[in-house]
């Protein structure tokens, strides 16, 4: 089995076949592929092939999924949970929405339209552009089972612990006015034929591929810098373990970057080449995908400040505990 499972991740989802192929064709016209311009070259292709032939899978797979469960739907699921139990649903319901913190605020407002709880909410907002189903299977695919499981768990964990303190802080008044006295209407969702639903999946996968694309060129562009242009002793020196500072400055730089996971991994993947340890990396991960600083402008605007610097405080000192705990037990998860 174990032998099985290894052939699935690293022909299946890793496609090592796909980067002998691409190598291959690259010094058949003559390009030194162990140069740092042909290793470059191969790190580009291969990994925007790769992460878009397998987006564009998962985004198909995963808004299918998505098709059952509208709006209307959803309100009345989460609406039947109080508590813990409702931020454990909601961010839950976050692994099946493959959106960039942007797209995730629309349905943060929504949400906050239907009268869900405030915390609950929050636990969606954080859960949806830092763990989906789409980053479990190209995490798998560049890292392992472990690291991946890993991410997807305290992400979760993030999301339900981030929402629980913002519902125990009862700020519901943060949110601002406009939106949670829109009126909301409590349409029965209309059956879709399967057709449909192929339909509504196809048109996803094309959209999110269109509005991804640049940000997985300019990932990957910025992996195959780091992993083959960048010495490895700089890297070590700015974000090795060695360095008690490296969680605070990975958190840091991601947070201006905008960019969903997607456009994070092929960065990810250089730096582990290059040895930095993995609770930096997903820090750096998380830091870009859920603390964007366009999403945190989207965001001023629906919440008052209080709310949102509480949010920003609570998920930036996730983030950086999750960063140092992973760093201190990476051994176990590599």
């Amino acid at each position: 089995m174990v032998a099985i499972w290894n052939i699935f991740q690293n022909q299946i989802l890793g496609m090592k076949w796909l980067n002998v192929l691409i190598g291959d064709g690259l010094s058949a016209v003559g390009l030194d592929i162990t140069s740092r311009l042909g290793g470059s070259i191969q790190f580009f292709l291969y990994d925007t092939i790769k992460i878009l032939i397998l987006l564009s899978v998962l985004i198909f797979i995963i808004s299918y999924i998505q098709s059952f469960f509208p709006p209307e739907r959803t309100k009345k699921i989460l609406g039947r949970f109080h508590g813990i139990k409702a931020n454990i649903l909601s961010a839950l319901l976050g692994t099946i929405t493959p959106f960039c913190s942007c797209s995730s605020i629309p349905l943060f407002i929504g949400f906050s339209n239907a009268g869900l709880p405030v915390g609950v909410t929050f636990s969606f907002l954080i859960s949806s552009p830092l763990v989906d189903l789409g980053a479990l299977v190209l995490l798998m695919s560049v890292f392992g089972t472990k690291i991946a499981l890993t991410y997807v768990v305290v992400g979760l964990v993030l999301a339900v612990t981030g929402g629980t303190i913002i519902d125990k802080l009862h700020m519901e008044d943060q949110v601002v006015r406009f939106i949670n006295s829109s009126s909301s209407v409590d349409i029965e969702a209309q059956e879709l034929s399967r057709k449909e639903r192929m339909t509504y999946a196809a048109e996803q996968v094309k959209a999110t591929v269109k509005k991804v694309f640049i940000y997985i060129l300019v990932g990957v562009g910025i992996g195959a810098l780091i992993h083959n242009w960048i010495p490895t002793d700089i890297i070590q020196k700015i974000l090795g373990t060695d360095n008690p500072f490296s969680v605070l400055i990975a958190t840091v730089v991601g947070v201006p970057m905008y960019a969903d996971i997607f456009g994070t991994i092929p960065i990810a993947e250089a730096l582990l080449a290059k040895g930095v340890g993995v609770g930096t990396i997903l820090s750096f991960m998380m830091g870009v995908t859920a603390l964007s600083l366009p999403s945190m402008i989207m965001l001023k605007k629906v919440v008052k400040n209080k709310l949102l610097f509480t949010f920003i405080g609570i998920v930036t000192v996730g983030i950086i505990i999750i960063g140092y705990f992973l760093n201190a037990f990476g051994g176990f998860f590599i």
